[in-house]
């Protein structure tokens, strides 16, 4: 097995050890094998847009078979590691400050060799044993893999997006709303998207009242209402207006807003 991957194991099963010390390695599935969950997203997905490999997983052996360990590997080896509990249904303990003694190159080289091993031949959500990784990937495979970025910045920028703030009307944040007039202007700072998102039925005395107004993640935003997702990466100077329940289009004078009170 590859030498980072045997210290993700070793790891997992440390926290297993420390922090399930009342759970036998008989009641995990295989014994508590360690899994690497590629069947969601896919190693390049996640190595591009979440700067980190698919998710290592460890399964409670029960009808349920909710996770009883996770390890997220990041691009420069740190780990971020969640124990559950109560047969997967509750978070015993997160652990975030445990570094692999590793290069980002090498990381770089094992996000290749599981892609090579396990996505290019839909192997999918495997235990790690059965993923051949002791290959060592060659310069050309290294080389596309880094160059497949381009396919996933779009996804990268908007996921980078729902994490910045923007003005929100409380009618939306509050009432229930939907989003019937969503704009961008010039960002403020870095943690700033530019957008300002209203319920569209608002009087001009009531956006300029401060009080009436929130900051909020675009992605909190988007929980609320799915529909402005596919405009959030639209460029600064954009008006948008809804028209229907799930269209927004171009602000033009005249043109009437669609809204709607949904209950909270």
């Amino acid at each position: 097995m590859n030498k980072i991957l045997a210290e993700i194991v070793r790891k997992m099963g440390e926290c297993l050890n420390a922090y399930l010390p009342e759970i036998s390695r008989s009641e995990l599935e295989e014994d508590g094998t360690v899994y690497y969950m590629n069947g969601k997203n896919g190693t390049e997905f996640d190595w591009h847009v979440n700067d980190r490999l698919s998710n290592f997983m460890v399964f409670y052996d029960d009808d349920d078979k909710l996770g009883a360990v996770k390890a997220s590997v990041y691009r420069d080896g740190g780990m971020l590691i969640y124990v559950y509990g109560d047969q997967g249904r509750s978070i015993r303990k997160e652990i975030k400050d445990f570094f692999l003694d590793v290069t980002e190159e090498e990381m770089l080289k094992l996000a290749v060799r599981l892609r090579t091993s396990a996505d290019d031949k839909r192997i999918w959500d495997a235990a790690v044993q059965k993923i051949d990784t002791d290959t060592e990937p060659d310069k050309e495979a290294v080389e596309e893999f880094t160059s497949n970025m381009r396919y996933y910045e779009a996804t990268r920028n908007r996921k980078e997006l729902l994490a910045k703030t923007a003005y929100v009307s409380r009618k939306v944040y509050e009432e229930g709303w939907i989003v019937g007039y969503m704009c961008r202007d010039e960002a403020l700072n870095e943690n700033d998207s530019g957008w300002s998102f209203m319920a569209g039925n608002e009087e001009k005395e009531y956006v300029d009242d401060y009080n009436n107004i929130v900051l909020m993640r675009v992605g909190a935003v988007y929980q609320r209402d799915p529909a402005i997702y596919s405009h959030i990466d639209s460029p600064v100077g954009t008006r948008l207006v809804r028209v229907s329940a799930d269209r927004f289009e171009p602000d033009e004078e005249g043109k009437e807003i669609y809204t709607e009170q949904r209950k909270m």
